[in-house]
């Protein structure tokens, strides 16, 4: 496996629309959907590639002066589970140290909602991101918006 930093606007969003619409039990929600897609070709954009084809990716997204968010983050289903998406955040973190950032910050659906997002949420929990703040109506009453940080120093 090897992780690229992309540059390429079209070829994020190549990567982008393959591993999402991979992915419909997260990114099932069209108009959401086509929005991470479009957003992601300006964001630093990490890809995680098996032999030339692309299986995962992370962006992250200023959203403060001190501030990086993970914005999006896809892993291919046959590749959860094998350390891609810990090793994408890693050359995410690293790159946010370098750059002089104070803090990650990542956004999913709260803790208890779905089994699919409490997944999410350990595998964000386990990099160490501590809960942040819970945002009740930020998605919708059905999808209360769980906020996790970090501080890089």
């Amino acid at each position: 496996m090897d992780i690229k930093l992309i540059e390429d606007y079209d070829d994020k969003q190549k990567i982008s629309r393959k591993i999402l619409e991979a992915l419909p039990d997260w990114f099932g929600i069209e108009d959401a959907r086509e929005s991470y897609i479009k957003e992601s070709a300006d964001q630093l954009f990490f890809a995680a590639f098996d032999k030339n084809h692309a299986i995962a990716f992370l962006c992250l997204k200023e959203t403060g002066k001190d501030t990086l968010e993970i914005s999006v983050m896809g892993v291919l289903k046959d590749y959860h589970r094998h350390g891609i998406g810990k090793e994408l955040f890693l050359n995410a973190k690293k790159l946010a140290i370098e750059n002089g950032y104070s803090f990650l910050q990542v956004k999913t659906v709260q803790m208890g909602c779905y089994e699919t997002y409490d997944n999410t949420n350990r595998f964000y929990l386990s990099l160490g991101f501590k809960e942040f703040e819970v945002f009740p109506d930020l998605w919708g009453k059905w999808n209360p918006c769980q906020i996790y940080i970090m501080a890089l120093y």
